[in-house]
Parts: C-alpha cells; sequence; structure tokens
C-alpha cells in the first residue's frame, strides 16, 4: 500500500492551522504536525477506520484525530487522503 493525499487534504491542514492560530498558535502547529503523520499508520491498518456507507460502491472511511476527522478512501494499492475536519469546524465549505 501507498498514500497519496488530495489536494484538498493538503489545503485542509493550511486551512486547519489558520483556524486554530488565532486561539492558540502553538497548539495549532501541533494539531497540523499530527494531522500530516496520522495516515502513517493507515499503512500497517488501512482498514483501521470507520467505513461510510454512503460513499459505496467507493471504500471511503474515517477517523478520529484528536479534535478533527480524517476521510481517507482505499483504492487497490493505494490510500488516498481526502479530508480533514475540525470537529467543531463548518463543513459546508
Amino acid at each position: 500500500m501507498r498514500i497519496r493525499w488530495t489536494v484538498k487534504a493538503s489545503s485542509d491542514l493550511v486551512r486547519l492551522h489558520e483556524h486554530l492560530r488565532p486561539v492558540a498558535p502553538d497548539a495549532a502547529a501541533r494539531v497540523v504536525q499530527q494531522l500530516a503523520h496520522a495516515p502513517d499508520r493507515l499503512l500497517d491498518y488501512p482498514r483501521i477506520g470507520e467505513k461510510l456507507e454512503a460513499f459505496e460502491p467507493r471504500e471511503v472511511r474515517r477517523i478520529i484525530v484528536g479534535n478533527c476527522e480524517m476521510r481517507y478512501e482505499i483504492a487497490e494499492a493505494t490510500i488516498f487522503i481526502l479530508r480533514f475536519w475540525h470537529c467543531r469546524e463548518n463543513r459546508n465549505l
């Protein structure tokens, strides 16, 4: 298996940093760093996340990392990192 980041997922890390930085600049950097490394464990346990039935037949899953949700898709031998959201963030972006 290999991990590939979508452009949206990469942009989400920047957006989350901007969202958290005014409240807690040091914590914002730690959170983004934690999120950037979260997909690494998927290499050993790709199906650890909850399967999201709404996306069938695609295999889209989600895991909670701290106060954020990470969505990813398993397609053949690739794990695509799709999106990140903070739990208190408006998802209608």
